[in-house]
């Protein structure tokens, strides 16, 4: 199911989504069509490596960042073309709503924050992976979930495949986002052991989890705040 807009009001201009969409498709560009000699060798270099993380240890080819760091910096590399274009398009769907919600310097934090949160659970998954992890997926994952807080109620216009027929219908964000969660809880319950597939599933449920959890106690906050201030 491919989301292509929603009804929740977007408010005040998104230029931190905007912002972050444009870096992200910047470093891949650089990455793939600048001067690199080897563009795979920035997924090592700038990817985070749980075997790293976990030692805080590197074992090269030497990393640009500190180690450490790298939890940050792989949340701006991406796999391919398709890889990119399906997080920004998540990004730009559910991000402009979420930004208008928070604000633009704490939604900033909070994709940041949650995106190495996500990045961290999946290092604790397979601490000894030399695999490295890339994407903004992590971040964007905890976008969704703090719209599913914020806007339970909007409706999500979707591209909907049934075998040979497409069409386009309007879910409910409950039901989008319920779907896509549990989807990346079977997937990586099937593969835990494993470690397979291609795709760090916990970094998604990672991500969920404590955008979901930093969600609620923003909201929480906030309607706190709105009572003392009608006292």
């Amino acid at each position: 199911m491919i989301p292509l807009s929603d009804d929740a009001p977007k408010g005040r201009f998104a230029w931190i989504t905007l912002t972050l969409l444009l870096g992200n498709v910047a470093v891949f560009v650089a990455q793939h069509y600048g001067a690199a000699r080897d563009p795979a060798q920035w997924y090592f270099r700038l990817g985070c490596i749980p075997y790293e993380i976990s030692r805080l240890a590197d074992i090269g080819p030497t990393a640009l960042v500190p180690v450490p760091f790298t939890l940050l910096t792989a949340l701006f590399l991406h796999g391919g073309w398709i890889h990119l274009a399906a997080n920004m398009l998540f990004l730009w769907i559910f991000g402009d709503n979420v930004e208008a919600r928070l604000g633009h310097a704490r939604y900033a934090i909070f994709y940041l924050a949650c995106g190495v949160v996500a990045t961290v659970v999946q290092v604790a998954i397979h601490p000894g992976s030399r695999a490295p992890i890339v994407g903004a997926s992590g971040a964007i994952a905890a976008i969704m979930a703090a719209y599913l807080v914020f806007f339970p109620h909007a409706r999500i216009k979707t591209l909907v495949f049934w075998f040979v027929f497409v069409q386009v219908v309007r879910i409910p964000a409950l039901v989008y986002l319920g779907y896509w969660i549990a989807i990346q809880l079977l997937a990586g319950l099937a593969l835990q052991g494993s470690g397979a597939g291609g795709v760090a599933w916990f970094a998604h449920i990672g991500g969920f989890a404590a955008g979901l959890g930093a969600a609620l106690a923003l909201r929480s906050q906030s309607r706190g705040g709105q009572r003392r201030r009608s006292k």
